[in-house]
């Protein structure tokens, strides 16, 4: 069974304008402009604090790593996912909505991305076009790769894998000028290969550094963890739009996902995804306000990323 036999109860065609265009007439338009200068409002000392909860609780399990406390390898865990959740923060720097201040988006965006071995100004690109052609199968970027069609795919995509390998192409491709994806403009292109000539240095510098001085300090607090951690981004990111309708109206083809404080905090609060898609210049901080305004029309929502599991692998075979 394909995937897409799990969707929204609606069936919805996708020259369905008019209910595209009700419902945000319904979520946004209706708002005053009290209301959407409210929730457009970017605040650098908002971004600052859930970035330093953030980095800091991952600087904080690293020294518990580093200085070997009892039973310290079960950190691991916890550390992979904090380490491959910064994914969250460089996508709300990419949107320039984690701080006010531009530079402050851009370094986090870099640095975040580095961790993640992700390029901030290739993943701007991309991320762009799947804004602007959400879950359209011909023209979103995030669908160039098949979704797991089946429960061998879906299993084999958690371990991370292939997620790894393909990110190694890219940087390759990338830094030898080679990019020809059609979402990177031609005036992009230097940049983008510069980005990854730098991320590989980097990469270099950190192992040659490491050898050098026998330490094995970013081994176990960041190389291991993230192989780790990189299955639970997988899985939260197959919640976002898997098994949503393949259509324009960003109400059906986005889920948004109730949570626990603890994953909307290192998730940044896309768990509020349809909201993110819906106006996508509010900032992370003010997702858990404009839901308050969306909630009554959301059409895709689920209760915990198990349950969303759960229902992926009932509808694969």
């Amino acid at each position: 069974m394909a995937i897409s036999a799990w969707q929204a109860p609606e069936k919805i065609t996708v020259g369905s304008r008019a209910l595209t265009e009700s419902r945000k007439k319904f979520s946004i338009a209706t708002l005053s402009t009290a209301q959407r200068q409210a929730l457009l409002a970017r605040c650098n000392w908002r971004g600052a604090l859930q970035l330093a909860g953030h980095a800091g609780l991952v600087l904080i399990i690293g020294g518990l790593i580093q200085a070997r406390i009892p039973y310290w390898p079960l950190l691991l865990l916890p550390q992979g996912i904090l380490v491959m959740f910064l994914f969250c923060g460089m996508h709300e720097s990419i949107h320039r909505t984690a701080f006010r201040t531009k530079w402050c988006n851009d370094v986090v965006a870099t640095v975040c991305g580095w961790l993640v071995a992700l390029p901030a100004i290739w993943f701007g690109h991309f991320h762009i076009h799947h804004h602007r052609f959400t879950n359209d199968p011909a023209r979103d970027p995030e669908l160039a790769a098949a979704k797991p069609g089946s429960r061998a795919v879906y299993l084999l995509h958690l371990t991370g894998l292939p997620t790894w390998w393909s990110r190694i192409r890219l940087l390759a491709g990338n830094a030898l000028g080679r990019n020809r994806d059609g979402f990177v403009p031609d005036k992009a292109r230097a940049a983008v290969a510069a980005e990854a000539r730098w991320f590989l240095a980097l990469y270099a510098i950190a192992l040659i550094g490491s050898l050098a001085m026998a330490s094995d300090l970013l081994l176990w607090t960041w190389v291991v963890p993230a192989l780790i951690g990189q299955p639970f981004l997988r899985a939260y990111l197959l919640a976002e739009h898997t098994g949503c309708a393949e259509v324009a109206d960003m109400f059906a083809n986005t889920r948004t996902t109730y949570t626990s404080a603890v994953v909307r905090f290192i998730a940044w609060n896309m768990p509020y995804h349809v909201e993110h898609h819906a106006l996508p210049a509010v900032p992370f901080h003010k997702l858990p306000e404009f839901h308050r305004h969306t909630r009554p029309y959301l059409r895709v929502t689920e209760s915990g990323y198990l349950n969303v599991h759960r229902k992926l692998w009932a509808a694969l075979d």
